[in-house]
């Protein structure tokens, strides 16, 4: 098992198996907060800018824990509905409704929290590229996916440093193309993959994103307009 010494090593050494999306004009979706110093080194090395990807997943009724399905952020926001779930526990008409609103308000006081009055980056037309620390069941990145292809993003690209086996073989027929450098049979711990896997805090979030910002504009002007 090969194992990461930080975060922002594995990104660098996703970065390299991605450089051949330089000059495609793409985006990087990070899902926060573990997935933002992966995504960073991504970004930089493709000279694309960084944004967030947020969802929330809808726990079922008195079982939080449960996946009824998520709510994703997006201009409209989309809500993906587990429907094997949903029959097995008898969801009221109006839960989902109800939930995903109350999640979309969470939603929006992070992306406040962490990108203050910066735009979302639109993903239409282009390669997006959604990153995380690692992947153990997908529904987090399936939801990310659906929410891509409905906002008319051009292709869709996974990275993490360690997805699941089954996992990982199930997203690449959901995806453009997936770039996993670690695929166990069984995942277990995430975070057993990383000599350095502490908790991201919010200011940390923040200043990562506020350095993207800051490098991804110098970027765009020595490769020339995006078509």
């Amino acid at each position: 098992m090969t194992k990461f010494r930080n975060r922002t090593e594995a990104g660098r050494r996703l970065a390299e198996r991605l450089r051949h999306l330089r000059g495609t004009n793409p985006v990087v979706y990070a899902l926060p907060r573990g997935g933002v110093p992966v995504a960073l080194p991504i970004a930089e090395a493709l000279g694309a800018p960084l944004d967030l990807m947020l969802v929330r997943k809808i726990g079922a009724p008195g079982q939080p824990e449960l996946a009824l399905g998520a709510v994703v952020e997006g201009d409209p926001p989309q809500t993906v509905v587990n429907e094997d779930v949903a029959a097995l526990v008898g969801v009221p008409p109006d839960f989902v409704t109800m939930e995903a609103a109350r999640l979309l308000g969470e939603i929006d006081r992070r992306r406040r929290l962490w990108l203050r009055e910066r735009p979302a980056v639109s993903p239409h037309g282009r390669v997006a590229i959604v990153v995380d620390d690692g992947i153990a069941t997908g529904a987090t990145v399936r939801a990310a996916l659906l929410a891509l292809e409905r906002a008319g993003a051009a292709r869709r690209v996974v990275a993490a440093p360690v997805a699941a086996r089954p996992t990982a073989e199930a997203l690449r027929s959901q995806c453009d193309e997936a770039v996993f450098l670690e695929e166990p049979e069984f995942l277990g711990a995430v975070g057993s993959f990383y000599d350095d896997f502490r908790q991201i805090e919010d200011a940390e979030v923040s200043a990562l994103l506020r350095r993207a910002a800051s490098s991804a504009a110098p970027a765009r002007r020595e490769d020339g307009p995006a078509r």
